[in-house]
């Protein structure tokens, strides 16, 4: 039936539960960046540049430290980092809101550097949880929850910072993350496979063996998803705001948010994937045209729906593709950088499509980050076709099913002459 995949996804034990804790824990996460700016413009009396100032060092924390707070899953294990990221949240919140703006700016950095890592570790978990056959469906939902984390965070965090003050906001930000915290503690999700070494074993893997080419072609394409995303929210606001429009913004990027969630569930369903190059490349360049929109609010959000579609399989795409090259022992830190990629692309998109709205007018602002987008797929493309083009003969081994359920892994001929490859079987799919 239609819906197997996915009834089968949740159906495998603690799938269900790394779902609901992750999509709670993230709401005050998503809630963060909107009530931080809040906290600026009207806590402190500053512009919305200082904000931006604020914002962009607490992205710069939360970029470094997520591969950081990953390797460190890797090697202690994910309750003692659960432990020290959701202390130095809650303390970060409970200070902040009391801070100067002089000492905000340090302070957003380390707070971002020791941010709870709800998203990475929700991907770590489902790549353990799932065999190989049900990893992509298991992606999808966790791509989908992640969007109804992002619709739901900024919206709570502007209604309590408007009606209660944006320091209220934040203590309440405080509280959101200790529930979280405690929760993802309480649950422990697994970040290792039954039949994967456990990080008790001490397995080292040297990045030399995984941080290859093709990972960072992931990487790429992952951070020019969110800038083309991150660039389209700018853009919109903008467009509707020229036409007098304006008040129709959020009916706009609530289709826009429903247009990615329907694409998610849909691609959730295929039966083998697509390398996210092949979904970066048509999301950015149906990108490009939708600023011809822009006089009517509903035609904008028609052009919105192609492009839209395709946003969610996009990081559905990279974050498999990641949990099959990577090595279990490895796998915290590549999330960490996957998740550093996301968060570099959603800060660049903004700033580049303000630029081309400055410049040249509202519409051009989806022309510059569709057009970046699409130089990305076009710098990553060589890479993948070289991988594509090697000749099916290459595989020569196939190796006995580590465990109940789990597909059997496919071993290059490298690997079988001795000369082990980062991501074994998944990786030469």
């Amino acid at each position: 039936m239609l819906l197997t995949p996915y009834r089968e996804t949740l159906a495998l034990p603690k799938v269900m539960s790394v779902l609901a804790v992750a999509t709670l824990a993230r709401i005050p996460i998503a809630a963060g960046a909107v009530v931080l700016t809040l906290h600026v413009v009207t806590g402190l009396g500053m512009k919305y540049g200082a904000a931006g100032l604020v914002g962009a060092a607490s992205t710069i924390g939360g970029s470094i430290g997520a591969p950081v707070i990953g390797r460190l899953i890797d090697r202690r294990g994910l309750r003692p980092v659960l432990a020290l990221t959701t202390v130095a949240e809650v303390v970060y919140w409970l200070v902040a809101q009391s801070l100067p703006y002089w000492a905000l700016l340090p302070v957003a950095l380390v707070g971002g550097f020791l941010a709870l890592p709800a998203f990475s570790v929700a991907r770590q978990a489902i790549a353990a949880l799932t065999p190989e056959s049900h990893r992509l469906p298991g992606f999808a939902l966790d791509s989908m929850t992640t969007e109804l984390s992002f619709m739901a965070g900024p919206a709570l965090g502007v209604l309590i910072a408007t009606t209660a003050g944006a320091r209220v906001a934040m203590v309440v930000l405080a509280a959101g993350i200790l529930l979280s915290g405690v929760g993802l503690w309480l649950l422990n999700p697994p970040t290792r496979a039954a039949h994967e070494a456990p990080v008790s074993a001490g397995e080292r893997i040297a990045r030399r063996e995984w941080l290859k080419p093709r990972f960072v072609a992931v990487l790429a394409v992952t951070m020019a998803a969110t800038l083309v995303l991150a660039g389209t929210d700018v853009s919109v606001v903008a467009v509707l705001r020229a036409s007098g429009e304006l008040g129709w913004t959020g009916l706009v990027m609530s289709l826009w948010a429903l247009f990615s969630l329907l694409g998610g569930f849909a691609y959730g369903l295929v039966r083998s994937g697509l390398p996210a190059l092949a979904l970066l490349a048509p999301m950015a360049l149906l990108t490009i045209p939708v600023g011809l929109g822009g006089s009517h609010w509903w035609l904008l959000a028609v052009l919105l729906i192609p492009a839209g579609a395709l946003c969610a399989p996009t990081i559905t795409a990279s974050s498999d593709a990641i949990s099959r090259m990577i090595p279990a022992a490895a796998r915290g830190e590549a999330m960490g950088l996957h998740n550093s990629a996301l968060t570099v692309g959603v800060a660049l998109g903004g700033p580049l499509a303000g630029l081309a709205i400055d410049t040249w007018g509202p519409k051009w602002g989806f022309t510059a980050v569709g057009a970046v987008g699409v130089l990305v797929a076009l710098l990553v493309l060589p890479a993948e076709l070289r991988r594509r083009s090697t000749p099916a003969a290459a595989v020569s081994t196939v190796e006995p099913a580590p465990g109940p359920g789990i597909e059997p892994a496919v071993v290059p001929a490298d690997a079988a002459a001795g000369t082990s490859g980062p991501g074994g079987g998944a990786a030469a799919r």
